[in-house]
């Protein structure tokens, strides 16, 4: 189907949609003739506005706007579409919210980030097998062979990961003071916001550089667990990470994606300029870096303030980390979806 096809066919529903979204804005549209006819209480009236089918156009043009990016239609119908999915999003879901604040906040937490994250699926399944499969790897070779961490890592290094998960494990084994407590996470929020920035700006370099520090992790993260379980650390090890792990690795992965998203959009800008594809790609990936930013957080926390405590037994943090691993995928994976038709149109009713 031709550029010239497609907007034959659909053109009804776009005009149909543009004028609903006029009318729930509470705007006319723009002829001089209603300028000079109407009356002025009658150009201020809002018409009242059929939720269920402004939620169905919308979701018939955001298929319309992946159809046309995906055949490189001209930029004047994608940008057509583009401005009309994005008003229909602002009206449906932000339109009763604050720009800023609580509800803002509360918006970016519940809605934006998780259906941003769901949106970059085919950047987070490639970012996935960069982290996951070396780390696979790496870890049953130094499980097989507790010698080849040595290729990664030296031997002092190595040292050290022995006496922390070993015996008397210092300082993982160790009770610590509220301020010692309070030292780590600031240094755990450094340490994991320095990683996650690096996967994402790393994009720039046409996202060989995420690629190459998803790898980099991954490897040695598999090194220090694969060792680890060979020497028989591994319940202090996975006991210590189960908790953490499932928001600080679903985090690195996370910007890693964005990172390959800008790399991504460098490299096969499309119908736009190379600065004008990035930008647009990096006001969508930003929302997913709102969102490392916040699993980054609750990270260090839990790393600060749980993972290193003495008196909780490694079965109850294993039963924690279960759920925590759970609630990340619940969260990433349902929270935000749109509402029904008929919850929209009694939400705009109301």
């Amino acid at each position: 189907m031709t550029p010239l096809q497609f907007e034959a066919v659909h053109a009804p529903l776009w005009d149909e949609l543009q004028a609903l979204l006029d009318r729930a804005e509470g705007t006319r549209p723009r002829k001089k003739a209603d300028k000079k006819t109407a009356k002025p209480a009658e150009r201020k009236k809002i018409l009242p506005v059929d939720g269920a089918r402004l939620s169905v156009l919308y979701r018939r043009a955001c298929e319309h706007l992946a159809l046309a990016q995906a055949r490189a239609y001209p930029i004047g119908l994608t940008q057509r579409l583009e401005q009309l999915t994005h008003r229909a999003h602002q009206l449906i879901y932000r339109r009763h919210e604050p720009g800023f604040g609580i509800g803002r906040l509360r918006r970016l937490l519940l809605v934006d980030i998780p259906q941003s994250v769901r949106a970059h699926r085919g950047y987070l399944l490639v970012a996935a097998l960069l982290f996951v499969v070396p780390t696979l790897l790496v870890g049953w070779a130094c499980w097989r062979d507790p010698g080849f961490i040595l290729h990664l890592m030296d031997a002092q290094q190595v040292r050290n990961f022995d006496q922390m998960y070993g015996p008397g494990a210092d300082p993982i084994g160790k009770p610590r003071s509220a301020e010692t407590d309070w030292q780590m996470f600031g240094y755990y929020i450094q340490h994991n916001i320095g990683i996650g920035f690096q996967c994402f700006a790393a994009g720039l370099f046409g996202g060989i550089g995420s690629a190459f520090f998803l790898v980099f992790n991954g490897l040695q993260g598999g090194a220090v667990g694969g060792y680890l379980t060979a020497r028989g650390h591994g319940e202090a090890f996975y006991s210590f990470i189960v908790t953490h792990s499932a928001f600080e690795l679903t985090a690195i992965v996370m910007s890693g994606a964005a990172g390959l998203r800008l790399g991504h959009a460098l490299l096969a800008p499309g119908r736009r300029t190379r600065l004008e594809a990035l930008r647009h790609a990096s006001s969508h990936a930003i929302v997913v870096m709102y969102g490392v930013i916040a699993f980054l957080l609750i990270a260090a926390a839990v790393e600060a303030f749980w993972s290193s405590a003495r008196w909780v037994e490694p079965q109850v943090k294993y039963g924690v980390g279960a759920a925590c691993w759970a609630l990340v995928i619940a969260y990433l994976g349902w929270q935000g979806r749109p509402r029904r038709a008929a919850d929209v149109e009694a939400a705009n009713a109301g």
